[in-house]
């Protein structure tokens, strides 16, 4: 048998399916696909949201450099996930966010959540929401001021800020007071929430670009697809439930808060999510669900790092229950010996 046919022979531990996609060429293509709302972000809020971005990035890969020294472990900067943990966490907060608050959560992302569970691929749950949680529930004044749109232009920024449409729902979600909510002048219209002309964090108020990167992920096969769709599904049929069947109601319930940015880009997020279909539905079902009864009966107004986590922890039950069975294996029946005991 020549060399060549001893080669197609050759037998090899699973899995056998190869391919050219790398972690780093995968993390690539989510700082691409995050570009559009960088870049909406800036012209919205101004270069202080890009400040907060750069802050946030470089303390991400300093932490996580300076933590895989002293756990004496490789470096793993090239795979670049503590950047896309940096721009997601400074997504998920306003311009006006203190540098040093953002750096607080920048360390609990990576120190806490990433590297004292073994670093990419071992957290459990997601580093950036987990950082914004803390930031959220310790500087809760800072992370709900949200400056208006193109306030940058003025020389005191803090000076000006606005209620996201989130906050202007919270407690009226009646069918009667969420019309009333509606038809009022301090509500954006649809169009202006659909480009982002509203107030909220970072990365979130943009819908048009969030789309546009989850596309981007999608074509590219960095994402299925799933998810996104099942996860803003379940929050859009319990909103006309809710609304009463006002598809108005419901628009502006998907294009506030971080919805659409949670369910493409931290949903999604190979380690803390399921890898079967039917986990992904049971999982982005489950965040739907949460997401929605937080926004209707709970004190927050926004639900979705709350959802993502707390389903992020139930992912191991989830792939326990959908899991395939290994062809061929046959369940073994008990005796009658071990039915008595």
């Amino acid at each position: 048998m020549s060399e060549e046919n001893k080669k197609l022979l050759t037998v090899s531990a699973s899995p056998h399916r190869r391919t050219q996609d790398t972690t780093t060429g995968i993390m690539l293509d989510v700082i691409i696909a995050l570009v559009p709302a960088l870049v909406l972000s800036v012209v919205l809020f101004g270069f202080r949201s890009l400040a907060v971005i750069a802050v946030s990035v470089v303390s991400c890969v300093v932490f996580e450099y300076i933590c895989r020294k002293v756990m004496k472990r490789n470096n793993t900067l090239g795979d670049l996930s503590a950047i896309v943990t940096g721009i997601l966490l400074a997504f998920n907060l306003p311009s006006s966010m203190p540098l040093w608050m953002v750096v607080i959560g920048d360390a609990v992302a990576i120190i806490v959540v990433k590297q004292f569970f073994g670093g990419i691929g071992q957290n459990f749950v997601n580093p950036a929401l987990v950082g914004r949680i803390v930031l959220m529930m310790s500087f809760p004044t800072y992370t709900n001021s949200f400056p208006t749109p193109f306030a940058w232009r003025i020389e005191e920024l803090d000076a000006v800020t606005s209620a996201t449409p989130l906050a202007q729902f919270a407690g009226n979600y009646s069918i009667d007071s969420a019309l009333s909510v509606m038809n009022s002048a301090e509500l954006p219209s649809l169009a202006q929430m659909f480009f982002g002309i509203r107030g909220g964090c970072l990365g979130e108020t943009c819908a048009a670009a969030l789309i546009v990167g989850g596309l981007y992920l999608i074509v590219r096969k960095v994402i299925t697809p799933t998810i996104p769709l099942f996860y803003v599904g379940t929050v859009a049929v319990a909103m006309l439930i809710a609304g009463s069947g006002n598809i108005s109601f419901v628009a502006y319930q998907l294009l506030s808060g971080g919805l659409l940015l949670g369910a493409i880009f931290m949903a999604t997020d190979y380690t803390t999510s399921p890898l079967g279909f039917k986990g992904k539905v049971i999982f982005a079902v489950g965040c739907g669900i949460i997401t929605s009864l937080i926004r209707i009966f709970g004190s927050l107004p926004e639900g979705v790092s709350f959802s993502i986590i707390l389903m992020n922890i139930l992912v191991p039950h989830i792939e326990s229950l959908t899991s395939s069975k290994p062809f061929g294996t046959v369940k073994e029946k008990k005796s009658k010996k071990e039915e008595v005991a």
